[in-house]
């Protein structure tokens, strides 16, 4: 369902699907590559979450300072499927859902791999945050979840695993998304009611 045709429903009768990728940064002359995908996705906004993540293959190393953010080593993305190979997956979990991100001009930049896609529109929880919670230092999305109180049931819903993770930043980003719909009592308010936040051209700023 696009955006259009989501503006009157209200926020808490859409489906969305938060995604996140991590990547093998890329040294000079190198094209940065995912290596991780992470998707959770509710039929509602407040609905039970469907998880999901993979690691990616990859045609160059991991860039040591990548690996030092997230962890992931080109040792671990041994046997992993490819992004493309992962369309009928990626295509069932954000087809027709509000697509969330935060700061999620990576998460369009690698999905651009599958020409015409179509998914969105697309919600920033970057820009949201910076809109409802003006005057921080941190809007990093470990820095939102804190100072929402939110931690913690991240870790729960996503056990063992941390900020960089590409299903723990998934989960965060989407508990992020209903933490403010709630605070801000948008729950029965149009899709467009997040204003800046949602975006249907081709690229998240």
């Amino acid at each position: 369902m696009r955006g259009d045709m989501m503006n009157g429903t209200p926020l808490s009768r859409c489906a969305f699907a938060a995604i996140d990728f991590e990547s093998a940064g890329a040294a000079p002359g190198e094209t940065d590559q995912p290596v991780q995908i992470g998707v959770v996705r509710v039929e509602g906004l407040f609905g039970a979450p469907r998880l999901w993540d993979s690691y990616l293959s990859v045609s160059h190393p991991v860039h040591w300072a990548a690996a030092k953010v997230h962890g992931i080593t080109t040792e671990m993305l041994v046997g992993a499927p490819s992004l493309l190979s992962l369309w009928p997956r990626v295509r069932e979990l954000l087809g027709g859902a509000v697509v969330v991100g935060h700061h999620c001009s990576t998460e369009r930049r690698f999905l651009r791999c599958f020409p015409g896609h179509g998914l969105g529109p697309w919600l920033d929880t970057l820009t949201l945050a910076r809109v409802t919670m003006p005057g921080r230092k941190d809007y990093s999305l470990g820095a939102v979840a804190e100072a929402l109180g939110i931690t913690s049931d991240v870790r729960q819903c996503v056990p063992g695993r941390r900020w960089h993770d590409a299903l723990f930043d998934a989960v965060g980003s989407l508990f992020v998304l209903q933490f403010l719909v709630r605070a801000l009592d948008l729950r029965e308010a149009p899709l467009s009611a997040l204003g800046k936040a949602v975006k249907e051209n081709d690229t998240c700023q």
